[in-house]
């Protein structure tokens, strides 16, 4: 990585702004355009209830496909939002019960919550893949710190404590979307009325579900850095990678 940014710092350089994700954009695409379509042109007077979920769908799937261009790489979560888009569309268009969509909802977070706590019986957690990133920490300087101070074991049980927690935020998103799309979607599917209430589910998707997800995440990401520099002994700005 440093040879190649000492021989072509321009190139790196330009490089940087394309691969940052931009909130608002995300927002906006996946979020406010879709809400707004749904609940706004639904009726037979402006796009109609079909072409509505088409339209209001082809935001977040059509953003999830550029960010896998501009970045030059599979990003894990833009793909499994378009396969979960691409779900509700399916379901919305085929005109199913609102309660397969409240199933989708609970599983996809669910299945991350089953997962991470089975992988930890393998060599790689996914809580590397999600919080003890390489892309984040110096993995190596940990690493070297805890074998040094002979804190390995240690440092296994707090990646184990930290993975329950994590388990715990995809169980609580599981829960909160399955009630909100029980709690809202309550009209007759293939109506304007369901995709009022489907944009109305979009919108509420980010305070309702994101918030409390993210705020269980930081306070795992709090509790796995504090405890990784109690035992290495290196404060946390020595072991977080610098852009």
């Amino acid at each position: 990585m440093q040879n190649q940014n000492s021989q072509a710092p321009s190139q790196t350089d330009s490089q940087v702004p394309a691969k940052q994700e931009s909130l608002l954009v995300n927002l906006v695409c996946n979020l406010l355009i879709p809400t707004l379509i749904l609940t706004k042109l639904s009726s037979e007077s402006y796009l109609g209830i079909k072409l509505a979920i088409v339209v209001a769908l082809t935001f977040p799937i059509v953003y999830g496909v550029h960010d896998f261009f501009s970045r030059g790489k599979l990003n894990f979560f833009s793909a499994l939002g378009v396969v979960s888009v691409s779900l509700t569309g399916g379901i919305s268009l085929m005109e199913l019960d609102a309660i397969y969509i409240a199933i989708k909802e609970a599983s996809i977070p669910a299945i991350f919550g089953v997962a991470t706590l089975l992988s930890l019986k393998t060599s790689q957690p996914l809580i590397h893949t999600f919080l003890l990133n390489e892309a984040i920490l110096d993995l190596q300087n940990i690493n070297r710190a805890l074998a040094t101070n002979g804190r390995m074991q240690e440092f296994d049980k707090l990646l184990v404590n930290a993975s329950w927690i994590l388990a715990g935020s995809f169980f609580l998103s599981s829960l909160l979307n399955y009630l909100l799309a029980v709690i809202i979607l309550t009209a007759e599917p293939g109506t304007v009325a369901f995709n009022e209430q489907l944009g109305k589910m979009t919108a509420l998707s980010f305070p309702v579900i994101a918030l409390p997800a993210i705020l269980v995440l930081t306070a795992d990401l709090f509790y796995l850095f504090k405890g990784i520099t109690r035992l290495t002994g290196i404060p946390l700005e020595d072991i977080i990678k610098q852009k």
